[in-house]
């Protein structure tokens, strides 16, 4: 029960950072987030391709970037409003906070 909390707010929070518009989606943008350091946590629907999986996995670990995939492709497009699979957080204070709650 606590997890699903947790996971509701990570979820606000995402909302919140992209009105903020600190948020970068779509595959290129993202990889090149991670590329350049600035993506603080990735989040990965658990229901997208399994070669998008396996490269965002790789590059998250090479890079040393947080990458979760506790959520669905549903559940990430219904937090930011937009239809997306892979969101990278490139705000410090979000990416911070999101990490607390989805990885404590």
């Amino acid at each position: 029960m606590e997890n699903k909390i947790q996971q509701q707010k990570a979820l606000n929070l995402l909302g919140l950072a992209r009105k903020a518009g600190k948020l970068t989606t779509g595959q290129d943008l993202v990889l090149a987030a991670i590329r350049s350091g600035k993506a603080k946590v990735v989040l990965m629907a658990n229901d997208c391709g399994q070669s998008t999986q396996k490269k965002f996995t790789d590059k998250c670990k090479s890079y040393d970037v947080a990458l979760t995939t506790e959520f669905t492709k549903q559940e990430l497009s219904t937090a930011i409003g937009a239809k997306r699979s892979l969101i990278a957080v490139t705000d410090p204070g979000f990416g911070k906070k999101i990490r607390q709650l989805l990885f404590s």
